[in-house]
């Protein structure tokens, strides 16, 4: 405990206080930070603004905008490009609304034809749902509609050919605005606005597929006339001038001082015990985080206090609420009734209607995955709770922010999962609450990327030397490439596409590499879902049994050139689990650090994959009941990677001669890459680790954390330029973890393809003692 809980009043966060109150329950806070209110600052309606505009807003209960609004507005209304970062529930909406509703308002023609348009780019369709909500409240006279994978055909003809205010997103506009731009003259042609909202959720490759996009669009937009202005928005983006600019190209105005109205937020951290049951070669575990927070959930629905759970899966978010449900049929029967689960895969009309539930207060209890983490506005709120770190402070306080909107106080409670970084917030505060959002890390010069785009651009008009660079530095060295591999054509007008087909399908914007797998039942032959290319492998191979919706599958093959996984519906009393070998090759090395003896380096690898077997785990208690052989082929990867290495005469010096080496590196590989997450924005799905005691290409003891995207993601530059907090990091993990020989809160890896062996828990803290030990 780090805060003296006694002094602390019984508001929300004192119903939480007297729940860790609960016998049992004295050491699982482990911290409480409370952030204290902010009172409003508030501006006048700009001159320019439309007066219907403005009485619309006054309407609603805006009598003024704050001080960050207006100023936002402002520069957007003279043509400069904005980028509005502050906080969660700060009337980003008004800043770009307004200058962009006066526009519409006061452009269209004498006989109603459209004037100026807008368009508006949200990550998920609930947002983009959520913005027309929100427009369509005011009243005006404004066509405006939502044009994405749920609208119908009829919906999407009168966007084209008639709506002033569309909102979409990035793979609408990648997969068929722009491939058709030439029906969509008129609107393009009028393009003024262009909001980017949410904007910090485009990292990684797919931040690098969305900063193309838009590049498109700049050059489509030129070829007929216009040069829209573009306002970005998001409440936890680092740097926001640094990375709007890498996102659209354009110097960008950051606006980031919050004059909205906050009210007292209380933040605690939580971790669940440890239990009597043992996991992968004996390791202590700790209560799964997801049923810690149904607990929560039911007690704080029970004491009428409205609450959003944050669970990471789909499935997961159904089973709390299910529990959450069953705990409060104990207290009171009537209660089941007010907790419910959300998550994408629901029809749109049945989203909806959860989301209105939850805005009326007939729902006091929410399960939902990060589909509500983005900023739809549902007010009343008095608690948020996430199971487990969602991956990067920005995340956090975007889930945080979804209570206490409209300056109420607020209430948000991180429980941790059994997780090497979780098990590092939680011990150390600091890290999480005195530290800002970390910057967004994505790479738009990786060629696997860029060329695509090229491509799709090429498709849309020809290239010229004039566009090249627009893509950045590295494009006409792709487009060379492009060109002798006979992609592109050169002509004396440009490059030309040379395929029939849409550029665009070259460039899945949303895909984690290759075609997705198709899961085909056995006897209807009907395709039940997808899984991505990348993990068939390891999920989806001949003999596994696969989990989808709830219900359990046995594979009965895999066909990796038709893409199809043939399976079957079956109850089996095991689990399966994939083997898999890696091996890496270093290519080239970019940059390099010595410290001391040993050497920290970045640079791009090969990474070779195999699946070589699976195991079979009796279910319940997880003892393996078998090895399958697999026959299936490798897989390549060129990548970027970060890598470190130690030298023998290092490794005696700090008492490591006879120790269990290859262990050592092993679990401090498994430890980094579960730590990365805290310095780069990346999932560790998102990036994968190889260690051995001796590399033949460094002749040293080495361990590399990889992208695991071809060309890479940014990630492993990111830990590069982090390293010496990330290892530190690290080893604190490693010695802070309550544990005796290792567990999956410090060493193990749910991922790894040799079942977490071997590793050396005290080795591995020994090992990083070395490396860190150089200047």
């Amino acid at each position: 405990m780090t805060s003296a809980l006694g002094s602390r009043p019984l508001g929300v966060a004192g119903v939480v206080e007297r729940l860790a109150a609960v016998p049992g329950r004295e050491d699982r806070l482990r911290h409480l930070e409370v952030l204290p209110a902010r009172p409003a600052r508030h501006a006048e309606w700009p001159d320019w603004a439309a007066p219907d505009v403005v009485a619309a807003f006054s309407a609603r209960g805006v009598s003024r905008p704050w001080e960050h609004q207006a100023a936002a507005a402002d520069a957007a209304h003279h043509g400069q490009h904005v980028v509005m970062a502050t906080g969660t529930a700060s009337g980003k909406s008004l800043g770009y609304q307004l200058p962009a509703l006066s526009a519409v308002r006061g452009s269209r023609g004498a006989r109603g034809q459209r004037g100026a348009t807008v368009l508006y780019l949200a990550p998920t369709k609930a947002l983009a749902q959520d913005q027309l909500a929100g427009i369509s409240a005011l009243g005006l006279d404004v066509r405006v509609t939502t044009h994405d994978g749920d609208s119908s055909r009829d919906q999407r003809d009168w966007a084209r050919d008639h709506a002033e205010y569309i909102l979409t997103n990035p793979d609408m506009l990648h997969r068929s605005l722009l491939p058709g731009h030439a029906r969509w003259t008129s609107f393009l042609g009028s393009l003024q606005y262009v909001v980017v909202d949410e904007c910090h959720h485009y990292r990684g490759v797919f931040g690098a597929h969305v900063s193309h996009v838009l590049r498109r669009l700049r050059r489509v937009c030129a070829m007929y006339g216009a040069a829209p202005t573009f306002v970005l928005a998001s409440a936890t983006v680092a740097d926001p001038e640094v990375f709007a600019h890498r996102l659209t190209g354009l110097d960008v105005l950051a606006v980031t001082d919050d004059a909205s109205p906050r009210g007292e937020v209380s933040l605690v951290l939580w971790e669940p015990p440890f239990t009597s049951f043992t996991g992968e070669n004996g390791a202590p575990v700790r209560r799964a985080a997801s049923s810690e927070t149904a607990d929560l959930l039911a007690d704080l629905v029970a004491e009428d206090i409205r609450t959003l759970a944050f669970i990471r899966s789909r499935r997961g978010a159904e089973q709390v609420a299910m529990t959450a449900a069953e705990l409060l049929a104990e207290v009171d029967p009537s209660l089941p009734g007010r907790v419910a689960s959300y998550r994408g895969g629901y029809l749109p009309e049945e989203r909806r209607s959860i989301e209105e539930a939850l805005r009326r207060g007939e729902l006091t209890g929410l399960a939902a995955t990060n589909a509500l983490e983005l900023g739809i506005d549902i007010s009343g709120l008095d608690a948020v709770l996430m199971a487990g770190f969602p991956g990067t402070r920005a995340a956090l306080w975007q889930q945080v922010g979804r209570a206490g909107r409209g300056a109420q106080d607020a209430l948000g409670v991180l429980v941790a999962r059994d997780d090497p970084l979780d098990t590092y917030l939680v011990s150390h505060p600091d890290a999480l609450l005195g530290a800002p959002v970390e910057a967004t890390v994505f790479d738009p010069s990786n060629a696997y990327v860029l060329g695509p785009h090229l491509c799709a651009a090429a498709y849309e008009a020809p290239l010229t030397e004039a566009d090249l660079p627009l893509f950045g530095p590295t494009a006409a060295e792709v487009v060379d490439a492009l060109t002798e591999g006979g992609l592109l054509r050169r002509r004396p007008r440009g490059w030309f596409w040379t395929d029939r087909r849409r550029a665009s399908d070259l460039a899945d914007i949303r895909s984690t590499g290759g075609s997705p797998v198709q899961l085909v039942e056995a006897e209807t032959g009907r395709v039940i879902g997808t899984v991505d290319a990348s993990s068939a492998h390891g999920t989806a191979h001949a003999g596994a049994v696969y989990v989808h919706r709830g219900e359990t599958w046995l594979v009965r093959s895999l066909d990796l050139e038709e893409h199809v996984a043939v399976i079957e519906r079956a109850d089996p009393s095991y689990s399966t689990s994939a083997r898999e070998v890696t091996d890496i090759a270093i290519v080239r090395e970019r940059e390099y650090a010595s410290w001391g003896d040993c050497r920290l380096s970045f640079g791009e690898v090969d990474v070779t994959h195999q699946v070589v077997s699976f195991l079979k785990r009796r279910q319940p208690g997880g003892d393996v009941l078998g090895e399958e052989p697999l026959d299936l082929p490798e897989r390549s990867l060129r990548t970027t990677a970060v890598w470190w290495t130690v030298p023998d005469d290092a490794l005696a010096e700090g008492g490591l001669t006879g120790r269990d080496l290859p262990g050592a590196a092993h679990a401090a590989e498994h430890c980094s890459i579960g730590l990365l997450p805290l310095f780069a924005t990346c999932d560790r799905w998102d990036i994968g680790g190889v260690s051995t005691a001796v590399h033949p290409d460094t002749g040293r003891l080495t361990v590399f954390v990889y992208d695991g995207h071809p060309g890479g993601a940014g990630f492993a530059e990111r830990g590069f330029g982090a390293a010496r907090a990330w290892l530190t990091a690290t080893r604190d993990t490693i010695l802070s973890c309550a544990c005796d020989e290792g567990c999956p809160s410090c060493i193990q890896s749910p991922k790894c393809g040799n079942q977490n062996n071997p590793l050396d828990k005290a080795g591995a803290a020994a090992l990083l003692d070395v490396l860190l030990g150089g200047p």
